[in-house]
């Protein structure tokens, strides 16, 4: 019997204006489906004219200008539709959905579908929920005392993964979809035993445990910073009074 991560997986991923899941915006998104290891990809991308500024330094990062958006880029509201449609369409086909940082992209995707589609992501998803792998989550967890930091190229680096064009979002989803079945593969004694569904479960457990971890180290460093433990979707921040 074919083990999960050599089945198939879909991948997810975003480029935004910035780092804010509240206020930023989606500029480029890519899902990436492969019906198992070594087949050919099927890749969906969208290119985005958010409708508002776009930062310098997010350009420097996925080197999208304003220009290039405003000229080349779709309106937000049809765009999130397809979006979410996609990633329904995976739920239903019970492909699990690599996520890398799951929070980051899936919270901020579903203040997109809040702001252009009065909806949310779990709207989308209520008849066929997602099955999320995180490679950040499950690497923090099977390899959870190696020194170094976890972005995604570094896991690429660590597992011997090619990543071209990085913060490219297909480029992205494709290396995230790649971790995950090498981390599959290294961990297979701890995992081929996990369903999908199991293992989502559990990464909301561990990526508890890893904001309780982190948010004491900020503690004891005297660093402000938050960190939400909720996985693999932040809620919905109250209204303001």
């Amino acid at each position: 019997m074919t083990c999960w991560y050599e089945g198939p997986l879909a991948a997810f991923d975003t480029e935004t204006t910035g780092v804010d899941v509240e206020t930023d915006r989606i500029v480029s998104a890519a899902v990436v489906v492969q019906n198992g290891a070594g087949a050919r990809p099927r890749v969906t991308r969208w290119l985005v004219n958010p409708g508002v500024p776009v930062p310098a330094g997010a350009t420097a990062v996925h080197g999208l200008t304003q220009e290039h958006l405003e000229r080349n880029g779709r309106w937000p509201a049809p765009v999130m539709e397809e979006m979410g449609r996609e990633l329904a369409e995976q739920g239903a086909a019970g492909r699990p959905l690599v996520v890398m940082n799951a929070p980051f992209d899936l919270t901020l995707f579903d203040r997109e579908l809040r702001r252009h589609r009065a909806s949310s992501l779990s709207r989308y998803l209520e008849s066929y929920p997602l099955c999320v792998l995180d490679p950040r989550v499950l690497d923090r967890q099977l390899d959870r005392y190696r020194k170094g930091r976890r972005t995604l190229s570094d896991l690429c680096e660590h597992y011997g993964v090619e990543l071209t064009g990085a913060h490219d979002a297909a480029a992205d989803a494709q290396a995230a979809l790649d971790v995950v079945r090498a981390v599959g593969r290294r961990f297979s004694a701890r995992l081929e035993r996990l369903s999908p569904a199991e293992l989502h479960t559990l990464q909301a457990v561990w990526h508890a445990a890893q904001a309780r971890g982190l948010q004491a180290w900020f503690a004891r460093s005297g660093t402000p910073e938050a960190v939400d433990p909720a996985w693999p979707l932040r809620p919905e921040l109250p209204a303001a009074a």
